[in-house]
Order: structure tokens, then C-alpha cells, then sequence
């Protein structure tokens, strides 16, 4: 009787089996994939495999204690501190990002005095300027203290001796991209020299529980420079933003593992250094107090906080073929489409026009709850009909002429009321035509109302 012969060699990506060894796959037709039955092959043939030990074997996510869990240090910056959820976690890394000349480093340096005057050890490491430099800068703004230590220095290990021999409580890095590593090829600012850096930095920071703050450069579209592996390796990506011409700043979350990401914090740029704004909510409003064509405030969202910002036109007779549109703070595609819906839904000839779109005080409108207030402002300056003073208007518009809920409009309606506002044009107004008639009746005065009655 003949002996049944076993198959000795297996295809590892479809399981086809042999009993002698072939170059390629019968099935597949893949090569090199036919193996000897139990020859272990992938990442398990490559990979050195270690012993796990009690101490470090996974363990029910239940069984871990809960009392190892570090929580926030405030900064003595409420506005900072609202963006981070709280203040900085001891280990975290916070990414600070933003345009040449914005603030960082005046931003940073505050922190780093606030929390030396609170008791802390503060080491402040500038790669950019000269120790003489930032001391006078903080002489100015009043961030001297005998708790916050300075270097001026771009070599990675300096960096990580002085932090061994200062022992500080946070760690600030100005910046990242100028710092290099002599383990790494390149110059500064390279790709693998910010990995190299950054990577150095966060272990330091996690072996240490030591916060640490990194200042990163951006390019002309606004992102960070360097490795998308920088934003992977810290756990708090912040942006600084703002207009050099104005002197308000924004401070946004675009990743936090230990707080929201929906928070906005707001300062303002003096000659004593930065200050943070609590209540920015008369920055964004016209001081007139005679009501003017062309004017219509709404209430945006910026995080979780209701901000009024009023939006002004105006639209002028032309004899271009091809009228302007010309906007600021707003995005010039949004005005384009209200005005295509005012013409051929409510009725304005405004093809034949130039047309100017504005924000006051700097503000930057992105979200489409400023529709409604947008196409009054438009209205207003094309009929020269101002409307109330009291007036806040948010919502929505569709290319079919009809207003769309927005959302957290009740705390909209709640600012706005805080601040005012008596009259609120929202959703409740089906079409914009319906809108404009409110809005338009909102402005005339007590006579105007008793002759409109009469006939």
C-alpha cells in the first residue's frame, strides 16, 4: 500500500500547500511566498521577541488606579488656560504655532513670568535671540523674576544638560526649528532634524512629568513647517493668530488630548506686552450712535463663545463692465452667492453695482450663521435705509431664499440680549425677503410706524 505523502510547504498569502518546494505560488501566482510548514515568516521572523514580566503585562483597563492621573496647572492666563482646558498637564507638550511677528514669543514669555512669580521654576530657551534681547523685551512688559532662567542656545544636548542641571518646573523652547541635533545630519530646521529634536524633547518631558511649550515656525499657506510626524508626537497643537495691522489676537485649539478643541482665547497687543481680552464683546461694534445705511450686527460663534461683530457695506453706482466685489473679514464666495440670491430672490438689481463687504474691528467671519446679517448689511447700503441699532440678526441662506437654523442659537439670542440687542432676526423669518421687511421696519421711528399703520 503506498504511503500518503504530507505536504511540507505552504503559500503564506493564500495557503496553497505542496509537497516540495516551488519558486511560485500555484494558486496565487505569487513568488517567494511558498514556505516550509512551520517556518515562521512576516514580522514574527524579524521581530527579537522579549519576556513579559508581571510588572509590565497588560492589565484590565478597570484594575489600573485612577489616582496616577496628573491634572491641570493653571498658567495664571485665563485666556490660555480656557484653551488648554484648564491649564498645562504635567508632560504634556503644547505646540505653539503662528505668522512672523504675531506675539508667540511675547505670549510665551508672560506665561513663563506668571508662573515663576506663582513659585515655580521656569527655564525659557530662545534659539532665535540673544539672552540681552529677551531681557529687555521683558523688562518692558514687567516679566522679570528670579524663578524664570534663561539660555540662548541651538545645540540639543546643551539644551537637555541645562534641564538636568536647572531642574525646572516648565520648559519653554523658542523654537523648534532651531534647535539641531549633532546625532543628525542637515541643518536646522530640516526634516530630520525637527523629528530628531522634537522627538528628544517630548521623551525628556514624559521621563520628567516636566510641561513643555514648543514655538513652531508656518509656511506662506498658514500650516506648520516641518514633519506632519511633529503635530503626532505632541499633545497640544495650538495656533496664535491674528492681523499685524490690528492689535487683537486669537489663540485656538487644533488638537488637545487633555481639553476641548472648540475654545477661543482672545488678547490684545499693547506697548506693555500682551493682554488678555475676558469680554471682547464691544471690540467688534461701530461707536455710532446714529443709526447708518449699510450696518447690520450678527452674533458668531468663535469655540463656545457668542461674539457680536458688525458687518458693514456698501454698494455704489458703476460703469465697469465687470462691477467689484471686494470683501474683508468675510468670505468673498459667500457674498457672491447672497448677492446672486437677493437679485433673484428679493428683488435687487445689484449686477450693475460695486459692492463692498466688512467686518469691523479685524474680525473674521467663516461660518454661514452671518448669512442673514450679511444680506441686510447689503440691503441697507443698496436702498439707503438704515436699520435699529437694536437689531442682531443670525442665520443661514439658501439658494432658494429661505433662512436655515444655525446652531446654539439660544446662547446667540442670549448674548445678543446681554448686550442690548431688543430686536432678533433669525430663523424665525421663513424667506429673506420676509427679513428685510423686518429689519427695514426695525429702523424707522415711532411716526413712520403710525403713518405705515394709517394706510
Amino acid at each position: 500500500m503506498a504511503k500518503s505523502a504530507s505536504p511540507g510547504y505552504t503559500c503564506s498569502e493564500c495557503g496553497w500547500t505542496t509537497v516540495k518546494w516551488v519558486g511560485r505560488c500555484g494558486e496565487c501566482q505569487a513568488w517567494g511566498t511558498v514556505l516550509e510548514s512551520g517556518v515562521k515568516s512576516g514580522i514574527e521572523a524579524r521581530v527579537v521577541k522579549v519576556t513579559i514580566g508581571e510588572e509590565n503585562a497588560a492589565r484590565p483597563i478597570t484594575e489600573i488606579p485612577a489616582s496616577g492621573v496628573l491634572s491641570h496647572v493653571p498658567t495664571q492666563i485665563g485666556e490660555f488656560d480656557r484653551v488648554l482646558g484648564g491649564g498645562i498637564v504635567p508632560g504634556a507638550t503644547i505646540l505653539l504655532s503662528g505668522e512672523p511677528g504675531v506675539g508667540k514669543s511675547t505670549l510665551l514669555l508672560e506665561v513663563a513670568a506668571r508662573r515663576a512669580k506663582s513659585g515655580a521654576k521656569v527655564l525659557y530657551v530662545s534659539g532665535e535671540e540673544s539672552v540681552n534681547q529677551v531681557r529687555l523685551r521683558a523688562a518692558r512688559t514687567g516679566a522679570l523674576d528670579d524663578n524664570l532662567f534663561l539660555i540662548s542656545e541651538t545645540d540639543l544636548s546643551t539644551v537637555i544638560g541645562q534641564v538636568e542641571v536647572t531642574n525646572p518646573d516648565l520648559l519653554i523652547v523658542d523654537s523648534v526649528q532651531t534647535i539641531s541635533s549633532s546625532s543628525v545630519d542637515g541643518l536646522a530646521g530640516g526634516v530630520g532634524q525637527v523629528r530628531e529634536v522634537a522627538s528628544a524633547l517630548v521623551r525628556l518631558a514624559k521621563e520628567r512629568d516636566l510641561p513643555l511649550v514648543l514655538v513652531g515656525h508656518v509656511t506662506k499657506d498658514g500650516s506648520i513647517a516641518g514633519p506632519r510626524t511633529l503635530e503626532h508626537l505632541v499633545d497640544v497643537v495650538c495656533q496664535f493668530e491674528g492681523d499685524t495691522q490690528t492689535s487683537l489676537r486669537f489663540i485656538r485649539s487644533l488638537k488637545n488630548r487633555f481639553g476641548p478643541t472648540d475654545e477661543v482665547g482672545c488678547f490684545e497687543m499693547s506697548g506693555d506686552g500682551i493682554v488678555e481680552v475676558t469680554d471682547p464683546s464691544g471690540l467688534f461694534l461701530s461707536r455710532s450712535q446714529v443709526p447708518v445705511s449699510g450696518t447690520c450686527v450678527t452674533v458668531a460663534l468663535e469655540g463656545r463663545r457668542a461674539m457680536p461683530i458688525e458687518i458693514q457695506a456698501l454698494v455704489v453706482e458703476t460703469s465697469a463692465p465687470n462691477p467689484r466685489r471686494v470683501t474683508n473679514g468675510v468670505d468673498t464666495s459667500r457674498v457672491a452667492m447672497l448677492l446672486a440670491v437677493l437679485e433673484r430672490r428679493a428683488g435687487f438689481k445689484l449686477s450693475d453695482k460695486d459692492v463692498y463687504v466688512s467686518t469691523v474691528g479685524g474680525a473674521r467671519l467663516t461660518e454661514p450663521g452671518a448669512d442673514l446679517a450679511i444680506a441686510i448689511a447689503i440691503a441697507s447700503a443698496a436702498t439707503d435705509r438704515p436699520v435699529s441699532h437694536s437689531l442682531a440678526a443670525f442665520g443661514e441662506i439658501s439658494l432658494a431664499g429661505e433662512i436655515r437654523p444655525v446652531s446654539a442659537a439660544k446662547m446667540r439670542a442670549a448674548e445678543a440680549s446681554r448686550l442690548g440687542f431688543t430686536s432678533i432676526l433669525d430663523d424665525s423669518q421663513a424667506t429673506v425677503r420676509g427679513a428685510l421687511h423686518a429689519a427695514f421696519d426695525s429702523g424707522k421711528d415711532a411716526r413712520e410706524r403710525e403713518i405705515d399703520a394709517a394706510f
